[in-house]
């Protein structure tokens, strides 16, 4: 498997770029859209927050997608950060991105 070199996308950055942003709609109109506060989803947008089961399960119903979709994406991020901050771990113990 390849080791990823580039950071992988966030499920933040893909709402915003990918859908928000082509969809003309605002982060409030989003949070109301979806029942959650907007300082979630911009907490969510701006890497200060990660992605819940219960928020991709929203996120993939507003936009018609599966849940995977999202959670997949945080995953992703997430072995990116353990990577990161944990250099010293044995690569056995670390499950690789399939992302590259």
């Amino acid at each position: 498997m390849k080791k990823m070199t580039r950071k992988p996308t966030s499920p933040g950055e893909m709402l915003n770029e990918e859908f928000l942003k082509p969809l003309g709609l605002t982060q409030r109109k989003f949070a109301d859209h979806i029942g959650v506060e907007v300082k979630t989803i911009n907490r969510i947008v701006n890497e200060r927050q990660t992605l819940t089961p219960e928020l991709a399960a929203k996120f993939a119903a507003a936009f018609n997608m599966s849940v995977e979709f999202w959670l997949n994406l945080q995953m992703g991020l997430d072995i990116w950060n353990l990577n990161k901050s944990h250099p010293d771990l044995p690569r056995s113990l670390i499950v690789k991105s399939r992302a590259s």
